[in-house]
């Protein structure tokens, strides 16, 4: 009950301000909202990050480390899971604005050792919105592993006709950014970390955290609450291998909110990410990203990101032709690890945006309840 009052005498302070968001107003909002689910949820730091009008604020809790007690800080590093489909998305999307690769290719046209597959009916599209015809969550534990993904591909059999139903994949999204990296002739890490996350302006975000930024490296904790960091995994930089810290993440943010600040090539893969390619539900599906008419309930929000959405396959709704960004949309993407959990979600019709970091992995439903407490009381 206090923690309600809490949150109800914040809000109500908030809203008293208007349009004002001092970091002070927004902090007593941000903190009523958070400190409860640390607390329940046990997790040892938390940093947030929240963009209004092109202007960051950052809020941080809690510890990176509970072995050395240090702060978490805008600068920390977290694994943010899933979210990087977002970056491999944008690659792939990158790779064709520049005339490398068509998202309407078959994937053996790129990669000539998938000839005599299933991916001689599948395109590289499909991959990248997870409707290549059923492929699984996670790769099997025996093919997971970069020198036997190949062969796994090549004997993969789909469960459904390519196109028709959606089926959340860490190796259909891998895949993806796989060909992608392959259509412009380097290994993925390196057209990565060399070309797409210059290009959009981020310095402290890593596939693999150099030797020099490990001190920033947070610690992950399990569900027991043991130490944990992600692992290698076949596809694993592609599907799920991003570390960034949030004044990064918000710059990521605010590069898709406001990208006419990049170059012609990097807006044009931008736009392709924010795409409809299909519905399920309230949800339509971009490329890494998903959307929401907004404004959105939190209920809808829930369902869209709910186990059933990422364990289970829907029929899907192609839109034909692909619909461009609507005008009013919030944009999302949940990711995890063993040991972190992250949410970003914006509103570039309003402006706003935050990024939720967290070294542990609780529950998806807890992360959107509070982005969606927090953007709500912002778009007032």
């Amino acid at each position: 009950m206090h923690n309600k009052l809490a949150y109800y005498s914040a809000f109500a302070l908030f809203l008293s301000a208007g349009h004002c968001v001092a970091d002070d107003r927004i902090e007593a909002i941000v903190k009523a909202t958070i400190e409860p689910v640390m607390q329940q949820q046990q997790i040892p730091g938390v940093a947030i990050a929240i963009t209004v009008n092109g202007q960051p604020h950052y809020f941080n809790y809690g510890v990176a480390s509970k072995e050395n007690g240090k702060a978490v800080t805008e600068d920390t590093l977290f694994e943010i899971g899933s979210v990087s489909k977002t970056f491999t998305a944008t690659l792939a999307a990158y790779a064709q604005a520049t005339g490398k690769l068509s998202l309407s290719d078959k994937a053996s046209s790129v990669l000539p050792d998938l000839r005599g597959s299933a991916f001689d009916n599948i395109s590289v599209l499909q991959l990248g919105t997870y409707s290549a015809g059923g492929l699984p969550l996670q790769f099997p534990d025996d093919a997971d592993a970069p020198d036997k993904m190949l062969g796994y591909f090549k004997q993969w059999k789909p469960t459904y006709a390519a196109g028709t139903h959606r089926q959340y994949s860490n190796p259909s999204l891998g895949l993806f950014g796989y060909l992608a990296a392959q259509s412009m002739d380097a290994p993925f890490d390196d057209v990565m970390e060399k070309i797409l996350l210059p290009k959009l302006g981020l310095k402290h975000t890593y596939l693999t955290v150099p030797q020099a930024q490990m001190g920033l490296y947070a610690q992950g904790y399990n569900k027991e609450d043991k130490p944990v960091r992600v692992g290698p995994g076949a596809l694993d930089s592609e599907a799920y291998g991003v570390k960034t810290s949030a004044a990064d993440l918000i710059r990521y943010v605010e590069a898709n909110m406001k990208p006419t600040r990049l170059e012609d090539p990097m807006q044009r893969a931008i736009a392709a990410t924010h795409t409809g390619y299909y519905k399920v539900g309230e949800m339509t599906q971009g490329l890494g990203w998903e959307l929401y008419n907004y404004p959105v309930t939190l209920d809808t929000l829930l369902a869209g990101n709910s186990t059933q959405m990422a364990m289970e396959a829907h029929e899907v709704q192609w839109l034909t032709p692909p619909q461009p960004q609507p005008e009013n949309v919030l944009i999302n993407k949940t990711g995890s690890t063993s040991g972190f959990g992250a949410y970003v979600a914006y509103v570039p019709s309003k402006d706003i945006g935050i990024v939720i970091l967290a070294n542990k992995n609780y529950p998806n439903p807890e992360r959107i309840k509070i982005a969606h407490t927090i953007l709500s009381a912002l778009s007032k």
